[in-house]
């Protein structure tokens, strides 16, 4: 009979512990996953204002010379990802291409002009930036007139700020369920030893004695549980970046690292911080509350 009830007590703290670890992994990958998406939705958003054209229309009358300090000028700022040359005659032949006619027969001359297109840097695409670089490129002479779509640009930042935003919130509130449900799967496995934890109290051992144990065993599981989530992470990102190598998931190599590292380091907090509450709430308990 006894050994019996060991075998059963022993299958049940299994199954506790099992649980746990399955609670950690399934809601740190989740958690993981979303900051997956957080970071790689800010490379999206970055791509998207990076294909913003910034025109940067020529007088006739400019020198190559002039053209070629613009164009080196323009690569060596802080603020230009690259810049691309347009002739005239290379804008006509894209509009014949793009109309399927020959315009220049109806004018007789080329009335398009040399170009410049410039895509900025993320960071600059905001219509204060791009003002700003308007009217300082302005003031060279042989440039005639700068362009861009100023209400995209608009529209594509207050976009990215709202989304931004709900991610956030989103967040913080997964972030909230996380710490809840892995908190509720460790007190439920404290609770198994609530007899045990009173016993050892009742004869004297300190309340840092009883928790050190409970506290060790669960950062244990915890580890387990986070290096389980880490490796669904890591399947995720493989399977993401070879089936869809557009989304470039892996471009940004230390922000996934810090998330990976900042999982593993949740896992075992939230375990740490769980099972003391969880041990301290029973060394509190008269006895005959264990009951209840």
């Amino acid at each position: 009979m006894s050994s019996s009830f060991e075998k059963h007590q022993k299958r049940r703290l299994i199954s506790s512990y099992f649980s746990v670890v399955l609670s950690i992994a399934l809601v740190l990958f989740l958690l993981g996953i979303l900051g997956l998406l957080v970071i790689n939705a800010k490379s999206v958003s970055d791509n998207f204002k990076e294909q913003v054209i910034l025109t940067i229309y020529l007088e006739d009358s400019s020198k190559e010379v002039e053209i070629k300090q613009l164009e080196k000028s323009l690569a060596f700022s802080d603020y230009v990802k690259q810049t691309k040359f347009i002739s005239k005659e290379s804008a006509a032949d894209f509009m014949k291409l793009e109309y399927g006619e020959d315009f220049l027969d109806d004018v007789g001359y080329n009335p398009l002009k040399n170009s410049i297109e410039v895509n900025l840097k993320a960071d600059f695409v905001t219509a204060r930036r791009l003002d700003s670089i308007t009217e300082s490129t302005m003031k060279k002479n042989f440039v005639e007139d700068i362009k861009y779509d100023k209400d995209l640009v608009s529209l594509m930042n207050s976009n990215v700020k709202r989304l931004s935003l709900w991610i956030l919130i989103i967040s913080g509130i997964f972030t909230g369920i996380a710490v809840l449900l892995i908190s509720s799967s460790i007190r439920l496995a404290v609770n198994s030893k609530r007899f045990s934890i009173k016993t050892m109290q009742m004869v004297g051992a300190t309340k840092k004695f009883i928790r050190r144990p409970f506290i060790w065993r669960s950062i244990r599981l915890g580890v387990i549980g986070s290096l389980l989530a880490l490796i669904g992470m890591g399947a995720v990102v493989y399977y993401v970046d070879k089936s869809f190598p557009e989304f470039d998931l892996i471009q940004n190599q230390l922000f996934i690292g810090a998330l990976f590292g900042s999982i593993f380091i949740v896992g075992i907090l939230i375990t740490w911080w769980s099972t003391f509450f969880a041990t301290q709430r029973f060394l509190n308990l008269k006895t005959d509350q264990l009951y209840y």
